[in-house]
């Protein structure tokens, strides 16, 4: 759970205390837990969340002005070359505005459709589109300037 926190916050200290107030929300709730899900999937929900409400505290904007419709063509490839490692995206992604890269995040490596991530991020499904496009986009771009092949 950890890990999962140290991916959204990316400081050690921070996602620490995170994980621990998120097992502590978790086993002072335990009673909603209603087993819809494995125990494991509702704690890293409730990791995720408090993720998240710890970014919000850092006061920045979740929100876009210029929210437009995206292709879904557009949103589902995700092709690069074999040579780029996973841990290179994950460094390029972390580079990405966080409005960006927290829906990048949300999307590609915790698995949540954009109706999921709107109600986490308290944004509309057109804005999480919006923002995996344009994430999508600056980290491309920002894998080209490294040298790798993206397709368009």
């Amino acid at each position: 759970m950890f890990t999962i926190a140290y991916r959204y916050l990316g400081k050690t200290d921070e996602a620490e205390d995170v994980t621990q107030e998120a097992f502590i929300k978790a086993f002072s709730n335990l009673k909603t837990f209603d087993g819809s899900s494995t125990f494991g999937a509702w704690l890293k929900q409730i990791v995720i969340n408090q993720s998240i409400d710890a970014l919000r505290k850092r006061k920045f904007d979740l929100n876009i002005d210029d929210v437009q419709l995206i292709n879904q063509e557009d949103e589902m490839n995700w092709d690069v070359e074999d040579c780029v490692s996973l841990s290179q995206i994950q460094s390029e992604i972390e580079k990405l505005p966080v409005k960006y890269s927290l829906v990048l995040k949300l999307f590609l490596m915790e698995g949540y459709d954009h109706e999921e991530i709107a109600g986490i991020l308290n944004i509309s499904v057109n804005a999480s589109r919006t923002q995996l496009c344009r994430g999508k986009i600056m980290l491309k771009n920002q894998l080209k300037k490294k040298g790798y092949e993206v397709p368009s």
